[in-house]
């Protein structure tokens, strides 16, 4: 790393192209007509994508240039197969297929045998899983599939994560009216869910494409907690310019996600 500047596989990431909404629909509408170079294209604007897939396994002694060649088969595989027709964001269908990905790696990697027991324990969880979803319409916590077998919680964390990639728990799954996409598993907690990771993956890429007064002012106003007048002070403009430019920015990137 040399003054912000950080290389994974000799790509300068602070360098990388952020594709807008429209971009993203113009390009996979080429790839579906077999157009080459629409697919690179559509590979290079989504490495960022990738790269903070990738940022979420760092710190697994596992070397960063791996995981991110790894992620982009990935992304290519979500690229290759994307239908629009299901009338979801590409990055909501794109994330798992990454996630997905990386995990089958990190497993093949790293051997772990998995004992009966713990396979037996997450197949059970895996079926109560599924009656619970039919049952409450939406996916069921973690604790709410461990107190229907009347297991421990982080008993039943442990075993789904351990069967990673024998079962689909981690690809998109469309539901029956095919007008969604369930993302990966759902052993999380409740501050830290992978709908809420993926939103803000969602809000930085939108945040990327402003410009870079407009990228400023939020940050401080949103990140740092400062008030308007604090960031006209800083800036040097008047308050009113802050919140016109502050409300433009945000009607920016509520387009974006």
């Amino acid at each position: 790393m040399h003054g912000g500047k950080v290389e994974i596989c000799g790509v300068n990431t602070s360098s990388l192209k952020v594709l807008s909404a429209s971009e993203k629909k113009e390009l996979l509408a080429r790839v579906k007509n077999g157009d080459m170079e629409a697919r690179d294209e559509l590979i290079r604007g989504n490495l960022k994508l990738v790269l903070s897939v990738v940022k979420r396994f760092s710190g697994r002694g596992e070397n960063p240039d791996d995981l991110f060649q790894v992620g982009c088969i990935g992304l290519i595989k979500a690229i290759d197969n994307f239908d629009d027709s299901h009338n979801v964001q590409f990055s909501t269908y794109a994330v798992p297929m990454i996630i997905g990905e990386l995990r089958r790696y990190l497993r093949d990697n790293n051997a772990i045998r998995v004992s009966r027991s713990m396979r037996d324990l997450a197949y059970k969880a895996l079926s109560v899983r599924e009656e619970l979803s039919a049952k409450l319409s939406r996916e069921p916590k973690i604790e709410e599939i461990a107190k229907q077998l009347g297991a421990q919680k982080a008993d039943v964390a442990a075993a789904l994560d351990a069967i990673v990639d024998p079962i689909s728990l981690y690809e998109p799954v469309f539901s029956e009216s095919g007008d969604s996409v369930y993302v990966m598993d759902q052993v999380s907690d409740d501050k830290n869910t992978d709908e809420n990771w993926l939103e803000s993956i969602a809000i930085s890429q939108a945040i990327d494409k402003l410009s870079p007064r407009e990228r400023r002012i939020v940050t401080m106003r949103f990140f740092d907690g400062k008030t308007q007048m604090e960031v006209a002070n800083e800036i040097h403009i008047s308050q009113a310019q802050v919140s016109r430019l502050e409300k433009g920015a945000l009607i920016k990137i509520r387009k974006e996600i």
